[in-house]
């Protein structure tokens, strides 16, 4: 092969390496205004037969969940999020609890799963406008409104001879989080999310009236985000 050959084949490929760099910083500058994300943790119901909440006597349960979010602007965003979270009674009730219990019929036990899915708008406290110049921390949160729909199998009694009733109830609730970010590189992050599911009813539990405030579901997740185009072809 001539000394031309050689040298005009050179120039090809780096004409076409510095073509390919171009088009790679070219769309790392496109913003990514499309985020997945997904998170798992521990979580706990607060319920009229939960436990002794103020001596954290109460069952611990895992939740997971995974969201889609739109970037509206360089601060605010739309967030949808499904997930399920595991319920369960819990504490040593004193003798005059289950007493007041066994006069409303109301319910010693119940275990089962909350199904529940989202929409929320939520912001950054230090904004950015394109994913390529995020702080390596960032605050977050907000609230929106949402459907639990939840399945427990419940008992009037802690006897081991009672069959539990399979009860199932679907309700309204806020979701109200918050999460701190940070960075892992160009398109990843990775956050420690809180989250208060505040439903409308008192009556996931079968149990209702007892405690002061209605059942609620309380998550701290481990949750990674992925920012992503749109477009599948980017």
């Amino acid at each position: 092969m001539s000394k031309i050959s050689k040298l005009t084949i050179a120039v090809f490929f780096i004409l076409a390496s510095m073509e390919l760099s171009a088009q790679n910083f070219y769309k790392e500058k496109q913003p990514r205004n499309n985020i997945f994300s997904i998170g798992v943790g521990p979580s706990f119901a607060y319920l009229d037969n939960g436990g002794q909440y103020r001596s954290l006597n109460f069952e611990v349960k895992p939740s997971v969940s995974a969201s889609l979010t739109k970037r509206i602007t360089d601060r605010f965003e739309l967030r949808a999020t499904g997930g399920v979270q595991w319920i369960s009674s819990g504490g040593n009730p004193v003798t005059g609890v289950t007493d007041m219990w066994t006069n409303n019929y109301a319910s010693f036990t119940a275990v089962g799963t909350a199904y529940y899915f989202d929409v929320m708008p939520s912001m950054y406290i230090i904004p950015f406008g394109n994913h390529m110049n995020r702080s390596m921390f960032n605050l977050y949160g907000g609230l929106g409104l949402g459907v639990m729909h939840s399945a427990t199998d419940q008992t009037k009694s802690f006897s081991e001879d009672e069959v539990p009733t399979r009860e199932k109830i679907t309700t309204g609730y806020v979701p109200i989080r918050a999460g701190l970010s940070y960075t892992l590189g160009p398109f990843s992050d990775i956050a420690m999310e809180g989250t208060m599911l505040a439903t409308f009813t008192d009556n996931l539990d079968g149990n209702a009236g007892f405690n002061k405030f209605g059942d609620h579901l309380v998550q701290v997740q481990v949750v990674f985000r992925r920012y992503f185009f749109a477009n599948l072809n980017d």
